[in-house]
């Protein structure tokens, strides 16, 4: 199985065997059902796409609330409405983790791009301003990809190796160690590696 979908639920500690503490996130990883498979003959490359969190009124094209799509070497086995679920990271060390991180609004180059800010002393006028953005006459332009303020955050982030702590399939949790990007309720992406 190349992976599963989840929601994050938030952060705790797990003690291990010789009392060290180990900060992890919990992940709910709700049953997922395979809406689709794709195949190298019809769609170019092989895939399966899951589907989590059932709509309470679905319709005709919209079932579930999120869909996800993993792409794996062979599709033999995976049928549509197959149920997956936390059982297949029991075996598993370590996952890839795909989410988005929070979003900040609008900010300055101070907190976006860690500038330095200008001077505080009297006199001065620039205290948190980004500073030049460029030549005059030549190049006659600001040049693009310059570092400026603007939206900050809400951002897919891919964390890669990360442990799987502990697998509770009772209650569909997933443990991974550390944090990861995003608020709670945050929509995670598993991929086994």
């Amino acid at each position: 199985m190349p992976g599963i979908l989840g929601k994050k639920i938030g952060m705790t500690r797990v003690v291990n065997e010789d009392g060290t503490m180990i900060p992890v996130t919990i992940i709910e990883c709700a049953p997922n059902i395979i809406t689709q498979v794709k195949t190298e003959e019809k769609d170019g490359y092989n895939a399966i796409v899951l589907g989590c969190y059932a709509l309470k009124n679905p319709t005709k094209n919209r079932r579930f609330r999120h869909l996800g799509e993993f792409k794996c070497e062979n599709t033999e086995g995976y049928e549509k409405e197959n149920n997956i679920d936390v059982n297949v990271l029991s075996d598993i060390k370590t996952v890839t983790i795909m989410s988005t991180s929070k979003g900040k609004g609008f900010q300055g180059v101070i907190k976006r791009h860690n500038f330095s800010r200008g001077p505080e002393s009297h006199g001065s006028r620039h205290h948190r301003q980004p500073g030049s953005i460029g030549a005059c006459a030549m190049p006659g332009r600001v040049i693009k990809g310059k570092k400026m303020a603007g939206r900050m955050g809400s951002d897919r982030t891919t964390l890669k190796n990360i442990p799987v702590v502990l697998v509770d399939a009772a209650k569909n949790l997933v443990a991974v160690k550390g944090p990861i990007p995003g608020s709670i309720s945050t929509i995670v992406k598993l991929t086994i590696e």
